[in-house]
């Protein structure tokens, strides 16, 4: 009997030591908290130049860690911005344009491996308080891509049947009338009907509450923490610990709330002693909408905004802090774009990437302080259903012919929307990012070698992802998005 006793206790000890190594293995790894904010402009935080309202927490996480300032959303509007950041693709490749509305019966594709997914298979802890948008159906939602918990409203807060100035209920008979009342889902269950703007002003404190419950929770696990805010979307919604607060009005106090809750959950990390192996990041999911005035943000100076291919709809804030390996106080003005997270995520922690091709590269280099060389040489500027609008590498972007709506107009305000100017880039266009990051001089004559050089790399991709804008409805490496299959 002795044998077989002995040979049990062996095996237990085996066991209890292997889940032991294994227990320690996941406590190195490092957190991840990924914090994105819709519509915030590249201007609109205090370390990117911001006046009217001040960003503490912020520009302190600019201080201890690393900021971007050529880095790009993957697109310039909500769901394929979000697609991208999550699957680490060029949207259009697994079939994403534009935003996803209630009525649409489309959603991400349950074979793209998503962030989420691929932490979960190393045993993270996952979640995902605020705006989801790649699908409102239970098949779409984060429970269903990798993510243990959700709360939030499933898509933009402006997709209700509510007039977004004064709340007031629209006639069912038009165009927003017939939306349905905003839903708050707690994991796959509508727990309440978001009906009033009143109603909108609780979000940011109510996703900032459950992050840090979560952090609390999972402080002897490692985790991953995506905080999709909801703000600054309008219409804009404030708590009254904020509101009146900033000099520069609602937007202002929008974008104050939004920096307490990055200080809320920095001092979670701090105080559970996860500050140091954690990695946080904080970006937007594209530029302004300018057309909304005094309730937009500001591009910094860059092109217009949030629905087109000029810098102010694409180029966004990027901030990094990763104690120990970014190193503090830095600037990087290398190319990264958002589907690039994912990619390098994978790499820190050993995380296996799909068998799917994606778009997003292995960035550690530049997130490490290494600016010799840049890992990313290209950024392309899809838009709409499946049009490039223009290539960019290194400094020099080539704009193609397209059209789109310009916000060179007077702009609304109060929440009243502006018009925008429908314009068109007749002929390709040629601006130096170095010296004209406003995209103010068109330079092609002088620089013919580097047209042609551009020119190829439009050609690759007009095959490989397709281009509408020559008649290019799809490339032959695009997939589908996923479909309601009841």
């Amino acid at each position: 009997m002795k044998k077989p006793i002995t040979l049990i206790l062996l095996i237990a000890v085996l066991f209890i030591s292997c889940n032991e190594i294994k227990r320690k293995q996941n406590i190195e790894k490092p957190n991840v908290v990924i914090i994105l904010i819709d519509d915030q402009g590249y201007g609109d935080i205090g370390c990117y130049g911001a006046t009217g309202f001040q960003t503490p927490n912020l520009d302190q996480m600019a201080s201890q860690g690393m900021k971007f300032t050529n880095f790009y959303a993957a697109q310039p509007v909500c769901s394929t911005s979000r697609a991208g950041l999550l699957t680490g693709c060029y949207p259009n490749r697994i079939g994403f344009s534009g935003a996803l509305f209630p009525h649409h019966k489309i959603g991400i594709n349950t074979k793209e491996l998503t962030i989420a997914e691929m932490f979960k298979e190393q045993a993270y802890a996952t979640a995902c308080f605020g705006k989801w948008h790649l699908g409102w159906q239970k098949e779409f939602l984060p429970l269903q891509h990798g993510f243990d918990e959700y709360v939030g409203l499933p898509y933009s807060n402006d997709m209700w049947p509510h007039d977004n100035v004064t709340g007031v209920r629209l006639p069912k008979d038009k165009g927003r009338g017939n939306l349905p009342e905003l839903p708050l889902i707690e994991g796959n269950e509508v727990i309440e009907k978001i009906t009033s703007l009143k109603a909108q002003d609780k979000l940011t404190t109510l996703y900032t509450e459950k992050a840090v419950d979560f952090i609390n929770r999972n402080a002897k696990n490692p985790f991953f923490l995506y905080v999709p805010h909801t703000m600054g979307h309008i219409p804009l919604g404030v708590s009254d610990k904020f509101r009146g607060k900033s000099e520069q009005g609602l937007y202002g106090d929008v974008m104050m709330e939004i920096d307490w809750s990055v200080g809320e959950i920095s001092k979670a990390l701090e105080k559970n002693g996860l500050t140091d192996n954690t990695i946080f990041i904080f970006t937007t999911d594209n530029g302004p909408w300018l057309n909304f005035g005094n309730h937009a943000g500001s591009a910094g100076g860059l092109r217009d905004g949030k629905l087109t291919s000029w810098e102010g709809g694409q180029r966004v804030p990027f901030i990094i802090r990763w104690p120990g390996n970014t190193p503090e106080g830095t600037v990087s003005n290398k190319l990264a774009c958002a589907i690039d997270i994912l990619p390098t995520l994978a790499a820190i922690t050993d995380g296996k990437l799909s068998d799917n091709k994606i778009d997003g590269v292995d960035i550690t280099s530049l997130w490490k302080g290494d600016f010799e060389t840049s890992p990313r040489e290209t950024i392309l500027y899809y838009y709409g259903k499946n049009n490039l609008n223009g290539v960019r590498k290194g400094n020099w972007k080539l704009v193609l012919p397209h059209t789109y709506k310009s916000y060179n107009a007077i702009p609304g305000n109060e929440g009243h929307k502006g018009e925008r100017i429908q314009t068109t880039v007749e002929k390709p266009e040629l601006y130096n990012m170095m010296r004209d990051p406003g995209e103010r001089f068109n330079v092609i004559e002088s620089y013919p070698e580097k047209v042609e050089e551009l020119m190829n790399i439009v050609e690759k991709y007009r095959k490989e992802l397709g281009d509408v804008n020559v008649g290019i409805a799809k490339g032959n490496e695009n997939r589908e998005i996923g479909k309601l299959e009841r």
